[in-house]
């Protein structure tokens, strides 16, 4: 059965039309969440693009020595064993996921003054958080993206409703740095070395989504 052209040409249009309608929706409503935290359009985007290149940027802060009971890793080399001894891993601070949300979130808690309200939300948020975290080797600490929003939007409409969005940003964001990855250092060490960032890899979406999510759940409450 020979297929019509103009049928596959008319299913292709329609989804490019849905996929541009989708895209359009999804960055009209970032705008309308970082508006609603008093960004204003220009920075937002400003402030996305930083997030997302800088997520590919690990400052390094420290260097985590493997602990003593880790035992040496044996592989085979042409045949003949060979012990690999437990590497330092290199600590760093991810600049897109934990060194500009943290600056917005000091700079809200200031323009804003929601001290107790953000000290309430990030200590609720960052509980949870660092119970549901879970160590994952050669990632690092793991949280479910959508969680740590959730938590950080039901919280912030609970203690001030009229400063949601503001304290929705930053219970989400230093919650889930806190809860996950400060609160679990000892565990992001791993014997194969490598980097173990904060705000990075397994914590890198919580902290992205809390910065957007959290604001637009406030908003359509």
């Amino acid at each position: 059965m020979s297929r019509n052209p103009f049928a596959s040409l008319l299913s292709l249009t329609l989804v490019l039309i849905l996929g541009l309608l989708w895209a359009g929706f999804l960055v009209g409503g970032i705008e309308y969440a970082y508006r609603r935290i008093g960004i204003p359009e220009g920075a937002m985007f400003g402030l996305l693009l930083a997030t997302l290149v800088g997520s590919q940027i690990n400052i390094p802060i420290a260097r985590l020595e493997p602990k003593s009971q880790e035992e040496p890793q044996v592989v085979n080399v042409l045949g003949i064993p060979v012990r690999l001894a437990p590497q330092a891993t290199v600590l760093a601070v991810n600049l897109g996921g934990a060194v500009i949300p943290t600056g917005m979130s000091v700079y809200l808690m200031i323009k804003d003054s929601i001290w107790w309200q953000s000290a309430v939300g990030v200590a609720f948020v960052a509980l949870i958080v660092h119970l549901i975290a879970r160590p994952v080797e050669d990632v690092g600490i793991e949280v479910p993206g959508l969680i740590p929003p959730l938590l950080a939007a039901a919280i912030a409409l609970l203690i001030d409703p009229h400063m949601a969005a503001a304290v929705a940003y930053v219970s989400g964001t230093l919650g889930t740095l806190i809860g996950a990855d400060l609160t679990n250092l000892n565990n992001m060490g791993t014997s194969s070395g490598g980097v173990a960032s904060i705000g990075g890899a397994g914590t890198f979406d919580a902290v992205f989504l809390s910065g957007i999510v959290a604001v637009l759940l406030v908003a359509v409450v």
